[in-house]
């Protein structure tokens, strides 16, 4: 009798749902750092873009007034929206210029730092993304 009650029932016992609940959480120490990496990577394209913006405002400046600038707004060229990266230029003079953007990504000590100079060389002086 107390045999035809145990094959009747249905369910799940509690070792295979703890079995679950670990693989899960194996999953999740996985997945969630790959996913703040790339959220960082992704995040990065945004001082590429920019910076690329500002080698072009420079160029046309510079076409113009045979000369680079200092200031963004007279170049026509502001970032928009909410900016994760600060935008500076950082050394200039009548044949060269600078532009760097610095950002802390993950909140440890490490700054995040891309210039782009006169000819469009783009470098990440120091990377904040974990690899």
């Amino acid at each position: 009798m107390l045999l035809k009650l145990r094959k009747k029932t249905k369910g799940f016992t509690l070792i295979e749902l703890m079995i679950v609940v670990a693989i899960i959480g194996i999953l999740a120490a996985i997945a969630i750092p790959n996913f703040l990496r790339y959220q960082q990577k992704a995040r990065q394209s945004e001082a590429k873009t920019n910076l690329g913006a500002i080698f072009t405002s420079e160029t046309s400046y510079f076409g113009e007034y045979s000369k680079y600038n200092t200031v963004f707004a007279s170049l026509g060229w502001e970032p928009k929206g909410t900016t994760k990266y600060a935008y500076a230029v950082v050394g200039i003079n009548a044949s060269q210029f600078s532009a760097e953007a610095t950002s802390n990504l993950d909140s440890d000590a490490t700054v995040d730092r891309w210039t782009i100079n006169e000819k469009r060389q783009l470098q990440n002086v120091v990377n904040d993304v974990t690899s």
